[in-house]
């Protein structure tokens, strides 16, 4: 049977229909009905000669379904546009053949001119029939699911003018052959995996090239001098590769070129002068490089329609330029993260289109011009941390468009204007925190009626019309010098999430309907001020709660018996108040209720009166409590054995309490407690050996308990132990010969106790010791000479014991000593003038011995008084000292003489000897005011740092200060000198393996440089101190922002942190001198900056793979739940290993659970429950991030399927079939642009 050709394109497009499976408009199954000409259907043109199809556009109908090979029958057809639908499969191979045979057609699309599927789910890879498309001049291919190389025979698309294939998969390099098709107006290959380098020749035959896009690929090499040949480019887009080597300074030749984005790429160099000439660029985008140099003072002079400079992330020197005032177009100036110095030129301010200014981390002087005032269009000035002072001008307020003002970490002084906010009716966000501001807060802050965030710095009240902030998210008015009564407006604020007002001198009570005025509260911070009152009950109707924190004011009365109530609570933090619990002769009542509290992972209520019994049923606590600290609570009864159910606990502090009975057997299931502490109790019977269980254990205090028995010997396998304190208790018999093995420990004290053996030349090999207290014992015999290995010891107390014989004469090779007491023992003989050269020693009692002869009188003994030397057998010396004069009697024979001086005198002088160079040694390792320098951890880049300054910038180390604890120190705030602020990383030097972390993180971190790793400053190394001194990210972890109630990050922000850690994973496999694998990736290791930029930090156990090296192993473990099986179980850890973690992350930062949540037990992990829930990613999907009825669901719910099978890519078996994170980068960036860009071709 024949059929007519009318027919023919009938059919075609039935078959078209019939292959859709969802219309979400309904009109194709009304309107395509072949009750009429297909010519009047709705999508379809027709040529006017012979009523042929020779246009379909059914582009942005919502439609589902696959493209069918009878399209191919099409042979008039010029244009076929399908985009932005769901059209899925490949495509199909027949769709450019010039006789396409199927069934019974036969056709030909010779004629067709634009092919446009842009935004669809095809699949499988580009045909080459397409490449016969003869007259073809348009090819939207862009954001499918395209796979593999770009084809080759392109080039004989010999007519076409617009190639876009971006946001696909393509991979490989791009075909040299397509710079020769001489029609080409635009290239757009942008989100793609696409390598290999550009040829240099690039533009000798694409004269009328106006376009090129190849943003977020892998491209390398150099880019092309030949560029400058494309006369009429007007947009260069090569942004997100790994181009290296400078700017060619050709580019400077393209006088049509409007926009030139070359962002985060690895090039070098000076800008090239030239392209300050180029007068119609609009858009020039060069942040995120290694660029260098100084802006030419004449910049703007040749740039009138500039719009938008970036030049942020790079290391430019010398002063901003005053002629960027000639770019009167001028919308955005980010000059963020350089070495800029001078001022801020004042004729920015004649910038009148000014929108965003961004100047934040330079080292500028000056104040902040006035003329910013007259930059009316202003909606961000970000300043933050840039080195200004001065007051803030008051024009700045006048400023109505201003949605943002960020000026925390300067210099600014001078008070607030009290009509701030007369003007900033669009204020979302001031930031004035840490300065030097003055006076009291403004009372018209109330008329900012937009604000969601404010911090600021004041003295004085807060206003009461701050209530007026209906809009307020989060007040942040920690550490400042406010007081008074919170005005109770402030209560009223409902859409309150953040309450920050610690460390202040607020007094007054909490009102009593406080949690049902702010039902969103996530997070209340009041510490250290001057409350009083009780908790009020209502407080527990805060449901969203996360953290709550009342420490240090003088609250009393019973604690709220229903806190239980809060079950998103993670910190609860009531120490030091007054507070008591309505059963205090029974068990304590609201411990109980916390059980309830499943993701409590802080708990401290010290030095409360509570008073009553610790109830059982703690061992019914969240199983994420890692922190548990009752320490003088005057509790009674015996420790619950039910504690040991706690498992993932980490600090554990019982002491000062009135506890009896044993320590629980149960102690032994605490595998990664590092902190006991049960001293000042009553607890007896003998120390458990289940002790020994703990491995990672590295402070024990059990002292001044009723203990007996022996000291296991098992402690000396506990080789994370810093700190043993044993004091007074009844223990006996002999120190087991073990624990002198312990080379790492920091303090020993197991005075008052019935020891009673003698001291093993093994004391020596405790080299790291600082503290050795064995007073009041029995022991007996010598003090072992090799004592004076312990040459970092400070503090050595021996005293009433039943010690004999001589002092050492090598006692002064103990040159960090400060205290020593051998007082009330048998020691004869004189006291050694090597003694004389321990320079630091403050204390020194030697009473109650049988000494004899000279008083040594130099060095410290200067300072000593007779209560150092009283009751001995016959020591003379200075009246001072209040003992007899030393005879000089010069008639003894000379047999004497020799026996008495000259013998001694040569001892002595060995001693002395000895002494200097010990002593030489000892300056240079400990000189009070400066570091042990740590050059060959640390380039001479790196500011030196004291540990003095350290003191002063963190208040000492205050608890105020602290921001972090990890598992091998304390993370603190601090302010240096020059007015920049740190985070200060101190090594716990007691636990087992800060040393070590702290020489692999200084290694690791000596030289890399990304924007998303931490930024190290300094370091501080002394022979009893290490601290790293770190940039400081204000918006902390990762894991904060998943689980903290009172913070949302939404489905971009979360993709973009995840794009951040995957490009610094990137650079520590493929792009550092020697692959790093970082060894510990977890949520708590990734900060954010003040931009929600990702940093990852805590490289202290990463590996560096040397050489060929592709893998090591290790006995040192990451963290249960983010390690790769093959590091868990056999320590061999590989850039796979990150891999893995990552893909963990990715998984769990877009379900909100960890790889430890408690729903994951025998056979079910977070990874098989995602990978189980693929068809249904409703049941895993954070319900805060997708519903039914989100606009964008259809497109958000396909881009988290995509990030799911990414997820699991990263963590597939064997670990060769990981996917690597130069491939990760370029699939998330592919998302991030599906859901971000415009959704149109």
């Amino acid at each position: 049977m024949v059929f007519s050709i009318n027919l023919v394109d009938e059919v075609a497009l039935i078959a078209l229909k019939a292959h859709i499976t969802y219309d979400s408009q309904g009109i194709l199954a009304t309107n395509w009905s072949t009750k009429s000409s297909y010519c009047s259907w709705y999508g379809i043109s027709c040529n006017a000669p012979q009523q042929r199809v020779s246009a379909i556009n059914l582009s942005n109908m919502g439609l589902q379904g696959t493209i069918v090979p009878q399209v191919g029958n099409l042979s008039f057809l010029v244009s076929l546009d399908l985009s932005n639908n769901y059209f899925h499969a490949s495509l199909p191979k027949d769709i450019g053949k010039i006789l396409l045979s199927f069934v019974y057609f036969i056709g030909k699309c010779k004629e067709l001119q634009q092919l446009n599927l842009f935004n669809n789910k095809l699949v499988g890879s580009i045909p080459e029939a397409i490449c016969n498309l003869s007259k073809l001049e348009e090819l939207y291919l862009g954001n499918n699911q395209l796979t593999g190389e770009i084809p080759k025979i392109f080039s004989h698309l010999r007519n076409l003018k617009i190639l876009s294939l971006r946001m696909n998969n393509l991979t490989g390099s791009i075909p040299a052959t397509i710079f020769n098709i001489s029609s080409l107006l635009k290239i757009s290959l942008s989100y793609n995996s696409l390598s290999g380098s550009l040829p240099m020749d690039m533009c000798n035959t694409n004269p009328k090239l106006k376009e090129l896009n190849l943003t977020s690929n892998h491209l390398s090499g150099k880019i092309p001098t030949g560029l400058g040949q494309c006369t009429k480019l007007q947009g260069i887009s090569l942004s997100y590769n790994e181009f290296t080597g400078s700017i060619p300074r050709a580019i400077g030749n393209l006088v049509e070129l409007q926009s030139l984005s070359l962002r985060n790429n690895s090039l070098t160099g000076e800008i090239p002068q030239s392209l300050f000439k180029i007068s119609s660029l609009r858009f020039l985008r060069l942040g995120e490089n290694n660029l260098v140099g100084i802006l030419p003072t004449g910049m703007g002079y040749d740039l009138p329609k500039l719009e938008m400079i970036d030049l942020s992330i790079n290391q430019f020197k010398g002063e901003i330029p005053s002629s960027l005032s000639h770019c009167r177009q001028l919308r955005g100036l980010s000059l963020s993260l350089n070495q800029f110095t001078g001022g801020i030129p004042q004729a920015i301010g004649s910038l009148s289109n000014l929108e965003e200014v961004y100047l934040a981390y330079n080292n500028l002087a000056g104040g902040i011009p006035r003329e910013i005032g007259n930059l009316s269009n202003l909606n961000s000035l970000q300043l933050g941390s840039c080195g200004i002072s001065g007051p803030i001008p008051p024009e700045i307020f006048n400023i109505s468009s201003l949605q943002m003002i960020d000026l925390t970490d300067n210099s600014l002084h001078g008070s607030l204007p009290m009509d701030i906010c007369k003007h900033l009716h669009n204020l979302q966000g001031l930031y004035l925190s840490f300065n030097q501001l003055s006076g009291q807060l403004p009372t018209t802050l109330s008329l900012c009626g937009q604000l969601l965030s404010l911090s600021l710095w004041g003295i004085g009240n807060i206003p009461n019309e701050l209530g007026n902030l209906i809009n307020l998210q989060n007040l942040k008015l920690s550490v400042n010098n406010l007081t008074g009564i919170i005005p109770e407006a402030i209560f009223n604020i409902s859409k309150l999430q953040t309450l920050l007002l610690a460390q202040n001198h607020f007094s007054g009570s909490l009102p009593s309907s406080i949690g049902t005025q702010l039902p969103d509260l996530e997070g209340l911070a009041i510490g250290a001020n001057e409350f009083s009152g009780i908790i009020p009950m209502s407080i527990s109707n805060m449901s969203e709660l996360t953290v709550l924190d009342i420490w240090a004011n003088f609250f009393t009365g019973d604690v709220p018996k229903d806190l239980g109530n809060l079950r998103r609570l993670e910190f609860l933090n009531l120490g030091f108040n007054q507070l008591t619990d309505e059963h205090s002769t029974s068990e304590v009542g609201f411990l109980t209720s916390l059980t309830n509290c499943k993701f409590l992972r802080r708990l401290w209520i010290e030095d409360n009166p509570l008073k009553g019994i610790l109830p059982n049923s703690l061992g019914n606590l969240s199983i994420s409590l890692e922190s548990f600290d009752a320490s003088a609570c005057q509790f009674k009864g015996t420790i619950p054995t039910g504690i040991g159910n706690l498992i993932n606990l980490i600090d554990l502090r019982l002491n000062d309490n009135d506890l009896t009975g044993l320590i629980p057997i149960s102690f032994g299931h605490l595998q990664k407690l590092q902190w006991f502490a049960i001293s000042g109790n009553r607890i007896h019977g003998s120390i458990p050996s289940v002790l020994c269980h703990l491995r990672n254990l590295g402070y024990l205090d059990l002292s001044s308990n009723k203990l007996s028995g022996t000291i296991p010997g098992c402690f000396g396998n506990l080789t994370a132990l810093r700190n043993i304190s044993l004091h007074s208790n009844g223990l006996a018999s002999e120190i087991p010969s073990s624990l002198w093995t312990l080379r790492d420990l920091l303090v020993l004290n197991l005075s008052s106790n019935f020891l009673n053996c003698q001291l093993p030349l093994e004391v020596g090999n405790m080299k790291s010791l600082l503290v050795l207290d064995l007073s009041k014992n029995q022991f007996s015999g010598n003090i072992p000479s090799t004592i004076s290995l312990l040459q970092n010891l400070l503090q050595l107390y021996l005293s009433h014991n039943k010690l004999q014989g001589h002092m050492p004469p090598n006692f002064g090779a103990l040159v960090s000593l400060e205290y020593l007491d051998l007082s009330g023992n048998n020691f004869s003989g004189t006291i050694p003038t090597s003694l004389e050269a321990l320079k630091y020693l403050k204390y020194l009692n030697v009473s109650f011995n049988k000494l004899q002869g000279e008083i040594p009188n130099r060095g410290p003994f200067a300072n000593f008084t007779a209560e150092s030397f009283i009751s001995n057998l016959a020591l003379c010396g200075a009246p001072r000292f209040q003992v007899m004069a030393c005879e000089k009697d010069a008639r003894r024979n000379t047999k004497s003489l020799l026996l008495k001086c000259i013998v001694p005198l040569s001892v002595s002088l060995s001693t002395m000897i000895l002494v200097v160079l010990f002593t030489l040694w000892k300056r240079r390792q400990t000189e009070s005011e400066s570091p042990v320098q740590v050059d060959l951890l640390l380039p001479r880049m790196h500011r030196l740092i004291s540990h003095q300054e350290l003191l002063y910038a963190t208040s000492y180390f205050g608890e105020e200060n602290l921001i972090g604890k990890g598992s091998l120190g304390m993370v603190y705030k601090g302010v240096l000198s020059d007015g920049l602020i740190v985070a200060v990383k101190v090594f716990n030097l007691e636990l087992h393996g800060a040393f070590k972390s702290f020489e692999v993180e200084c290694e690791v971190m000596r030289n890399i440089r990304h924007r998303n790793l931490a930024k190290i400053i300094s370091s501080c190394s002394n022979l009893d101190f290490k601290a790293l001194v770190l940039e400081y990210m204000p918006n902390e972890s990762l894991e904060k922002w998943l689980y903290s109630h009172n913070y949302c990050l939404d489905f971009i922000q979360r993709l973009k942190i995840m794009i951040d850690v995957a490009s610094g994973l990137e650079y520590l496999h493929h792009d550092y001198s020697n692959p790093v694998v970082h060894c510990d990736l977890k949520p708590s290791n990734v900060l954010l900056d003040d931009d929600m930029v990702a940093h990852i930090s805590d490289f202290g156990i990463a590996k560096l793979l040397m050489g060929s090296e592709f893998m090591k192993r290790t006995k040192t473990l990451g963290t249960i739940g983010y390690m790769a099986p093959e590091y868990g179980s056999e320590g061999i850890v590989s850039t796979k290993c990150d891999t893995y973690s990552y893909g963990i992350i990715l998984m769990e930062i877009f379900v909100r659970k960890k790889p430890t949540d408690e729903m994951f037990v025998e056979e079910l992990t977070l990874k098989s429950w995602v990978e189980s829930s693929a068809n249904n990613i409703m049941e895993v999907i954070d319900a805060n991030l997708l519903t039914e009825e989100d606009e964008s669901f259809a497109l958000k719910q396909a881009c988290f399927s995509s990030i799911m099978t990414l997820a699991l890519d990263c963590t597939i078996e064997p670990p060769e079939k990981r996917i690597n994170m130069k491939d990760v980068v370029a699939r998330l960036k592919k998302i991030l642009n599906q859901i971000v860009d415009v959704r149109t071709p």
